[in-house]
């Protein structure tokens, strides 16, 4: 069970994670609550907040100081403050259950990580509101998700990643697009890029590398992806509503990270039904060979 001091450390993290979300700077942050800048970087940093300052973030950030203090469920409604977070989390985890489709992002390759840009940006609707100032976004959105990646690979963690063999398919024939109506050449690239990433799930079936295991799942899955979090005997749900690859979405919906007991069991549970029915090892990958040789023709042609 966390402390109340370590969860009183945490205040800084999720502080970030919030003003991210929103798109703030922390001299934004000062401006708006009438403290100093180098306070937001001591807050963020770790030290202690004075019960007024925080009562002053909160208002401005428009949250509660619970959810400052990560009390009950973290609700977060931004794909960047999200991000953030599970960073952090992942920074401190010593295992990492992945219920993501199609592909867990951790285990892409920088192919995908130089394609993503692109799939972001089209998968926001022309009519959007704000999509002119939609660049910047992203630009922050692939940076967490690349920090994201540089502290798995710095760290490596152990990672249960559990793949849909039917959306395997799926992006094997659509390709990497975040909309409709991508044709010719640009498809032909992205059904490239996708056939890219699952002979690399693949490759890691086969090669096995230490702390990586990966499950092949022929059941259908939940429609939100999630990830437990372990640290200890620690555990943590993030269940989030934003999917990047196929038909991304870093727009809407509203993302939750708890450590409530009850959905912590809950999702060890669905995890470990998953894990316990899926193929593994050289069964997984005979499947995604199958599932290959079924798309690869038509994807080179």
């Amino acid at each position: 069970m966390t402390s109340q001091y370590e969860t009183a450390l945490h205040v800084g993290e999720r502080l970030r994670s919030f003003r991210l979300g929103k798109g703030l700077l922390p001299e934004d942050v000062a401006s708006g609550t009438g403290l100093s800048r180098a306070a937001i970087y001591r807050y963020e940093a770790g030290q202690p907040i004075r019960v007024d300052a925080l009562g002053k973030i909160a208002d401005f950030l428009e949250i509660s100081v619970a959810s400052l203090f990560g009390v009950g469920s973290e609700f977060i409604s931004t794909a960047a403050g999200f991000y953030e977070r599970v960073r952090q989390l992942e920074g401190m985890a010593d295992q990492i259950s992945v219920l993501f489709g199609p592909i867990s992002y951790l285990l892409t390759t920088e192919g995908f990580d130089a394609l993503l840009p692109d799939i972001l940006m089209e998968s926001v609707p022309e009519l959007a509101v704000n999509r002119q100032n939609l660049g910047s976004q992203i630009d922050e959105i692939i940076e967490l998700l690349l920090a994201r990646k540089a502290g798995y690979l710095s760290r490596r963690p152990n990672i249960i990643s559990l793949v849909s063999a039917a959306e395997l398919e799926q992006v094997l024939r659509l390709g990497f697009v975040g909309r409709h109506g991508i044709n010719g050449a640009e498809l032909k690239r992205r059904r490239a890029a996708a056939l890219a990433e699952v002979e690399n799930i693949l490759r890691l079936l086969t090669d096995q590398p230490m702390g990586v295991q990966i499950g092949l799942v022929e059941d259908s899955l939940p429609g939100a992806s999630f990830q437990i979090l372990r640290t200890g005997s620690a555990a943590q749900v993030a269940v989030s509503p934003f999917r990047l690859g196929l038909y991304a979405n870093i727009r809407v919906g509203v993302a939750t990270i708890t450590a409530a007991q009850d959905s912590v069991k809950l999702h060890q549970e669905v995890t470990a039904q998953l894990w316990q029915n899926s193929l593994k090892g050289n069964e997984a990958a005979d499947r995604v060979r199958s599932i290959l040789a079924n798309s690869a023709d038509e994807i080179r042609a």
